[in-house]
């Protein structure tokens, strides 16, 4: 399927942290594709990362809504495989109104459903993430554990995710479901715990660690997250589930420390805040499937981490243009760790 040279990709989400990301990815791989990029632009979706584009004639920016039935069904016309980044993704924020997850996360994966089906793609890829399995004291968890999500983003991807699989029962239709852990690296919104910890960091300001700090999460670098959708793209079998994760196992203050280490700041910056609620102590999910489709990480938790730091303070009018201009940013800031 690769080898055409004029295969139509749609990307939603394409101007937000993974999907650009994998947009340019994609293109230093296959120059020839067409894709068309669809985001609607909310406070997480920023043009500035797809800027080096515009120029581009395979790809097509559409500014819009994945939950607009006729705008999606009118690219839907015209595509190929979609790739379904768009969504809803900060947990914080989902506490606070669940009902914008809802409405994006599973209204907006129906609508795009809907049109697949009717058009007859070749492949859709319905991004999901590990949280869909909840929280897990020790072990991992394998595609076929239970889906146990702890809080409204989470639960909102867990019935996306399960909407996606009962489209290839029902319809047919060749879903592959992708369930990531954590990711960092270039162009992550800091609201996210390391680019906000950076940018605090850089800027002298405390980092607000939850509860104990003591939270476990498994970070990849957001490259090895698309050299994974790659392979599955090309080899992955329609109708699975698979678990992208690159067991680089660390707690918020663990990497909390890191991140001041490669900075030179003193660890007095960091503040611990109130835990939120319902806040999952440990994710962890096997990877064992996709190592025998061919893939693992390729990066270094603390190379990626280097990378990373030298990327936010390289790009300081990119995250600060957010941190203060952006009122959505700073109201939300100000009144989630009241500092």
């Amino acid at each position: 399927m690769l080898l055409n040279n004029k295969l139509r990709l749609l990307i939603t989400g394409g101007a937000g942290f993974i999907g650009s990301n994998f947009i340019h990815y994609w293109f230093k791989r296959y120059p020839h594709h067409i894709i068309m990029n669809l985001d609607k632009l909310t406070y997480a979706g920023n043009i500035d990362n797809i800027a080096d584009l515009k120029d581009n004639k395979n790809h097509i920016f559409i500014k819009g809504d994945i939950c607009d039935k006729e705008l999606v069904n009118d690219i839907m016309k015209k595509v190929d495989i979609v790739v379904h980044f768009a969504a809803e993704t900060h947990v914080d924020r989902s506490i606070i109104e669940a009902g914008d997850f809802l409405q994006t996360d599973i209204i907006g994966t129906f609508v795009l459903l809907e049109a697949a089906k009717r058009y007859d793609v070749k492949l859709f890829v319905q991004i999901s993430t590990d949280e869909v399995y909840g929280s897990i004291e020790k072990g991992y968890c394998s595609e076929d554990a239970p889906l146990m999500p702890s809080n409204p983003y989470s639960a909102s991807k867990a019935a996306a995710d399960r909407l996606a699989y009962s489209y290839y029962k029902t319809y047919n239709l060749p879903v592959i479901i992708t369930r990531c852990s954590n990711n960092y690296g270039p162009f992550q919104h800091p609201e996210k715990l390391i680019p906000l910890f950076i940018t605090n960091a850089i800027e002298n300001l405390p980092l607000p660690l939850y509860g104990d700090g003591l939270n476990v999460r498994d970070w990849i670098y957001v490259e090895d997250h698309c050299s994974a959708l790659e392979l599955i793209i090309n080899k992955g079998l329609v109708g699975e589930v698979y678990n992208i994760a690159s067991h680089h196992f660390k707690t918020n203050l663990e990497t909390t420390k890191l991140l001041l280490h490669y900075l030179n700041k003193p660890e007095s910056l960091i503040k611990f805040v109130k835990d939120r609620p319902g806040h999952d102590r440990r994710y962890s999910i096997s990877n064992n499937k996709i190592r025998k489709l061919g893939w693992k990480p390729r990066t270094n938790f603390k190379v990626g981490i280097k990378k990373t730091i030298e990327w936010y303070l390289a790009n300081q009018e990119w995250w600060k243009k957010i941190k203060h201009h952006d009122p959505n940013f700073i109201k939300y800031y100000s009144t989630q760790y009241k500092l």
